[in-house]
C-alpha cells in the first residue's frame, strides 16, 4: 500500500480497525497533576471521569512535532510512498498544526488534513481514506475521499453541564449559554470545526429524546454509518444506540462507545453524542 495513514488517538478507532487498515496512531495527552498521560497508554476514561467527579483539575496536551515525526519515518521504512494525516479539528487542539510542522522534514511526500471534526466524525474520514488507499488509490484520491467524507459527517451532543467545556475554553459561541446553563440542558454540535449550541431543552430526558430526533433526521433514507459516544453513561448510550438501530432505515456500521480520555477531559461524565457519516 503506497499510501499510508496516521492520525491521533482522538479518533477513537477500535484497535481491530487499526491493525487491519494499518493505520499509525498518535496519541495526545492528559495532564493530571505534574503527569503527562497518553491517551489510550497511561490514562482511560474512567480515570478521567473519577478525576472529574474528585474535581481535580486536567488539562490535555497535543503531540509534539516529533512524535509525528517518528511515525511518518516509520511508515515511509514499511514502504510508504505518501503519508495522508488526518487530525482533529485545529479549531480544537494544536494537533494539526503539529502535524504540519513534522511533515515539512518528512521523508517522503505528507498531506495533512484538517477533517474539522473529532471522535468518530474523525475515525469515519480516516477508515474511508484508508480503504481507498488498499484499493490503490493515489495520495490526492485518498485526500479527496476523507475530505468528501468529513464534510458530509455530523456531530451533535448533550451534556450534563458546560462547566468542563467552559473550564476548557472549547465552547466558543456556547458561552452564551451559561447564564442559563444551571435551567437548561444544552444540546451542541459540531459547526466549522467547532463546538456550538444548537438547542436547549428544559430536562435531560428531553434533551436525550432531542439528540435521537436531530440524528434520525440528519441521517434521513440514505445509506448511513452512526457512531453512539458517552462518558460514565454507558446504559443511556446502548439505550439510545437500539432506538436509532429501529428507527434509521438506511443504517450500516453502529458503533458504540466510550470517548477516550482528551475529549472526556472536556466533557465530562454524562456525556452522549451521535455522529452521523453518509457512505
Amino acid at each position: 500500500m503506497p499510501v499510508m495513514l496516521v492520525t491521533d488517538s482522538t479518533a477513537y478507532l477500535s484497535d481491530e480497525a487499526v491493525a487491519r487498515h494499518g493505520v499509525d496512531v498518535v496519541p495526545l495527552s492528559v495532564v493530571m497533576g505534574d503527569q503527562d498521560l497518553e491517551e489510550g497508554v497511561a490514562v482511560t476514561p474512567q480515570d478521567v471521569a473519577a478525576a472529574l467527579q474528585r474535581k481535580v483539575h486536567l488539562t490535555t496536551s497535543r503531540p509534539s512535532p516529533e512524535a509525528f515525526a517518528a511515525a511518518y519515518r516509520a511508515a515511509a521504512g514499511r514502504g510508504a510512498t505518501g503519508i495522508v494525516s488526518l487530525h482533529l479539528s485545529s479549531e480544537l487542539s494544536g494537533t494539526y498544526e503539529a502535524a504540519l510542522l513534522a511533515a515539512e522534514d518528512a521523508p517522503v511526500p505528507v498531506r495533512v488534513v484538517d477533517t474539522r471534526m473529532v471522535a468518530m466524525a474523525l475515525g469515519y474520514p480516516v477508515l474511508t481514506a484508508a480503504r481507498t488507499a488498499q484499493a490503490g488509490g493515489s495520495l490526492d484520491e485518498v485526500v479527496a475521499a476523507a475530505e468528501k467524507r468529513a464534510a458530509a459527517t455530523a456531530g451533535f451532543f448533550y451534556v450534563d453541564t458546560l462547566e468542563y467545556l467552559r473550564r476548557g475554553g472549547r465552547i466558543g459561541a456556547a458561552r452564551a449559554m451559561l447564564g442559563s446553563a444551571l435551567a437548561v440542558k444544552p444540546l451542541l454540535h459540531l459547526a466549522e470545526g467547532r463546538i456550538q449550541p444548537l438547542e436547549k431543552v428544559r430536562t435531560s430526558s428531553r434533551a436525550i429524546a432531542r439528540l435521537e430526533e436531530l440524528a434520525i433526521a440528519q441521517a434521513g433514507t440514505g445509506e448511513v454509518d452512526l457512531a453512539v459516544h458517552h462518558l460514565a453513561a454507558e446504559e443511556g448510550a446502548l439505550l439510545l444506540a437500539e432506538r436509532l438501530r429501529e428507527r434509521v432505515p438506511g443504517l450500516g456500521e453502529l458503533y458504540v462507545g466510550e470517548v477516550g480520555a482528551v475529549i472526556g477531559a472536556h466533557v465530562g461524565p454524562g456525556l452522549l453524542a451521535v455522529v452521523v457519516s453518509p457512505r
